[in-house]
């Protein structure tokens, strides 16, 4: 039997591939005879960038530049492509893991720090640009990406605004006469974790804004700043930030760059699986071990266990997945993808401990999964 291990990351406790290192420490400690390989995935979120240009045997490039509250940090892309492709990381640059809790501040962070990514990215003559959004600390639009690339958001008078997304009410113009030309030959390709729309009561502001650090009233002004920045952006470039499908995504920078870049905002997971020829891995596959830190009925919205187990099921495969948290009652819809959900915890224990033994339970729930399907075999 031949096993393939295509876990997303367990978020906050183990990045994708040391989840997939320990299930199949734990295979190994079973007593199934079998052959497996480790395939990380990621959807978009946090990590996905670093995953991609290791398995597309990239080059990793350094580079200088702004985290969201404006202070110069050291920041990294990747080459792929033969030099073609560039692969940005929003959190490297704009990520919540740049700052301290106390300072997380959605009304004044910028996402410029990828913007300049972007630009150091293009100085290495790239055709094509991919972002993995996930873990911005950011909602502004895009804003800070847009300007570091030469945008200049104007108020009523002309004057350009002081702090995004903040005084994004007072927008009139979006001055793109300054934006780097290059940017507009580039394919730019966001790949996207979440479907939700830019605006309202699913809108990035409402969703993704409290976990940004954003009190009640600072969703309110970030939704009303979107707003403005949609209907200014709808008026100059006939585009809709608040219709296009995972436009909330990174508090909203993936509407920005729709709007004002045209770039092509896709499901993270099927775009990364095709980037790195997970189809390969599964052709030689018997069966399919994914998971990630909660699975439920979001996971069939596009998350990375759902775009593993659909892959596997086009060849017939069986899909076991592992995670952290799991629904108690039957969802149909994950029995069809998943033919064994299995829940990782031993006892009940509080998040904090639960973050803590991931790793050991991913390990003694593997090497239990790898001795039934011993039993399985002895009694078929």
């Amino acid at each position: 039997m031949h096993i393939l291990i295509a876990t997303n990351a367990f978020k906050h406790s183990l990045d994708a591939e040391e989840a997939a290192l320990a299930i199949q420490t734990g295979l190994r400690q079973s007593k199934a005879v079998h052959t497996s390989e480790c395939f990380p995935v990621g959807d978009g979120g946090d990590g996905t960038g670093p995953l991609i240009i290791k398995k597309c045997r990239g080059i990793v490039l350094d580079a200088v530049v702004h985290d969201a509250l404006g202070r110069s940090i050291n920041a990294s892309f990747g080459l792929i492509n033969a030099g073609e492709t560039a692969v940005i990381e929003m959190a490297d640059a704009s990520g919540l893991r740049s700052l301290k809790h106390e300072e997380l501040d959605p009304l004044r962070a910028s996402s410029s720090g990828t913007g300049e990514l972007m630009g150091s990215a293009l100085d290495k003559g790239v055709s094509s640009i991919v972002i993995g959004m996930g873990g911005s600390a950011t909602v502004d639009g895009g804003t800070g990406i847009l300007k570091a690339l030469g945008a200049r958001f104007l108020n009523a008078a002309g004057d350009e605004l002081a702090v995004l997304p903040q005084d994004l009410t007072d927008l009139e113009t979006v001055d793109l006469s300054g934006l780097d030309e290059r940017i507009l030959k580039c394919k730019v390709t966001v790949l996207c974790d979440v479907d939700n729309l830019l605006l309202g009561e699913q809108g990035s502001a409402a969703i993704f804004g409290p976990q940004k650090g954003a009190s009640a009233d600072a969703v309110k002004k970030l939704d009303a700043a979107l707003a403005r920045l949609a209907a200014v952006a709808l008026r100059q470039t006939g585009r809709d930030m608040a219709a296009v499908k995972y436009g909330g995504t990174a508090g909203g920078a993936a509407a920005g760059l729709y709007a004002f870049l045209n770039a092509s905002l896709v499901n993270g997971i099927d775009h990364f699986l095709r980037l790195t020829n997970f189809d390969a891995a599964v052709e030689k596959a018997d069966l399919v071990i994914t998971g990630e830190g909660s699975i439920d009925e979001q996971t069939l919205q596009g998350k990375g266990p759902f775009g593993v187990a659909y892959q596997a099921k086009l060849k017939g495969l069986p899909v076991i997945a592992f995670a952290g948290k799991v629904p108690l009652g039957r969802i149909p819809g994950l029995q069809q993808y998943f033919d064994v959900l299995m829940a990782i915890g031993q006892q009940p224990s509080d998040l904090a401990a639960a973050l803590a033994n991931t790793k050991s339970n991913l390990i003694r729930t593997a090497e239990d999964a790898g001795n039934l399907l011993v039993l399985m075999q002895q009694n078929s």
